[in-house]
C-alpha cells in the first residue's frame, strides 16, 4: 500500500478539481482504485503503488489546468488519467495554452489532447501534413480552424476544403438538383465546421467572393493551386491516382491537409486506398508531417473512445484468426 499527498494552496482550484457532487474524484477513484481524502489544504491519495503514482500525476496536472481558471470537465479528467503514465503534469497541463483560433459564437479552439497539440505543430511547420485517425479526434476540425486562422491572417487568400463523392455512382443520380446540389451532401461535415468557425453570412460571402471553395475532389484536377490553404478529408476513400493527382496539385505559398480513417475505407477493394499508399510512399520526404491519433485522442462522448477500442480489439482478433 502506497501513499502520497498534494498539496492544494488555492482552494478555487480545489473545487474545480472536486467538481460537481465530486464525481472528478469519483472518477479518479473508480478508475486507478484509488482512495482520496481531503484534509484541509492537503489531498491524501492511497492505493496500490502505481496506482497512486498515476493519481498523484492526474492531479497534479487537473490542478495546474484548474489555476488558470480552466473549467475541468469529464472529458478532461478521463484523458488526464489516460496519459497520467506516459507524460508528466507540465506536459498535459499545457495543452490549455494559447490557441487556434475563436469562433463566430466567441469560442476558443484549443487542442484537447497530446496528439492534437502534435497534429497542429506538424502543420504549422510542414507544407503537407497527414492526419489519421478513428472517428472523433478532431482531424478535420482543426484542420479547418488552422484553415481559418492562416486565411484571417493574411497568409493565405484562398481556403480549399475537399473530398471524394466515393458513393457518387448510383446514388448521386437520385438526388434531386445539378450536380452541386447532388454533392453537397457529401461536404456537409466541410460546411459544418467553416459555419461554426465564421459563422452562415461571413461564410456565405466568402464563398460568393471565390475566397472559400467546397468541392469534390474531381474538381482539382488539372489545377495549381497557389496561395491555399487546401484539405482533402475522408482521404482514405481515394484511389493512388486520385491521391497523387491531389497532392500534385500544390502551388506556391500554399499549405496541405490530408485527413482520413484507414480502418472506415468504401472502396470497393480497401487495398487500394490512396491514403494506405502514400502514407508508405511519403513517410521520408521532408516537409511532410504524418500524424496518427488513436482512441486516446477521441474528443466525442465517453463512449465514442470505448467503440474505437473495441472495434480495434475485435479487428486485431480477427486480423489473427485468420
Amino acid at each position: 500500500m502506497a501513499e502520497k499527498s498534494v498539496v492544494v494552496t488555492n482552494m478555487d482550484s480545489m473545487l474545480s478539481l472536486f467538481g460537481s457532487y465530486d464525481e472528478n474524484i469519483k472518477i479518479i477513484q473508480s478508475e486507478l482504485g484509488v482512495d482520496i481524502l481531503a484534509r484541509g489544504s492537503d489531498l491524501k491519495i492511497t492505493g496500490a503503488d502505481r496506482a497512486v503514482d498515476k493519481a498523484y500525476t492526474c492531479i497534479t496536472a487537473l490542478l495546474k489546468l484548474a489555476d488558470r481558471g480552466e473549467t475541468i470537465s469529464e472529458q478532461q479528467v478521463r484523458y488526464f488519467i489516460s496519459m497520467s503514465d506516459e507524460s508528466d503534469p507540465d506536459e498535459i497541463a499545457g495543452l490549455s495554452d494559447g490557441g487556434i483560433c475563436v469562433t463566430s459564437s466567441g469560442k476558443i479552439i484549443k487542442p484537447k489532447t497530446l496528439g492534437q497539440k502534435k497534429y497542429i505543430e506538424s502543420i504549422n511547420s510542414n507544407t503537407i501534413s497527414f492526419g489519421i485517425g478513428p472517428a472523433g479526434t478532431g482531424k478535420t476540425f482543426l484542420a479547418v480552424s488552422m484553415a481559418v486562422r492562416a486565411f484571417k491572417a493574411h497568409n493565405v487568400s484562398k481556403i480549399i476544403l475537399t473530398r471524394p463523392a466515393v458513393e457518387a455512382g448510383e446514388k448521386l443520380g437520385f438526388l434531386p438538383g445539378d450536380l452541386q446540389n447532388k454533392v453537397d451532401p457529401y461536404l456537409r461535415p466541410l460546411y459544418d465546421a467553416l459555419y461554426e468557425m465564421l459563422g452562415a453570412e461571413t461564410f456565405s460571402r466568402l464563398q460568393e467572393r471565390g475566397s472559400i471553395e467546397v468541392a469534390p475532389l474531381a474538381y482539382m484536377r488539372g489545377r495549381t493551386l497557389d496561395d491555399s490553404f487546401i484539405i482533402l478529408d475522408e482521404a482514405q476513400n481515394t484511389s493512388p491516382e486520385q491521391m497523387k493527382m491531389f497532392l500534385t496539385r500544390l502551388g506556391f505559398n500554399s499549405k496541405m491537409v490530408i485527413t482520413g480513417d484507414i480502418t472506415q475505407i468504401d472502396l470497393p477493394n480497401p487495398k487500394n486506398s490512396g491514403l494506405v499508399e502514400a502514407v508508405k510512399v511519403l513517410k521520408n520526404v521532408k516537409d511532410i508531417g504524418i500524424n496518427r491519433f488513436t482512441e486516446k485522442d477521441v474528443v466525442r462522448h465517453r463512449l465514442v473512445q470505448d467503440i474505437v477500442k473495441a472495434y480495434e480489439q475485435y479487428n486485431s482478433e480477427k486480423g489473427r484468426r485468420k
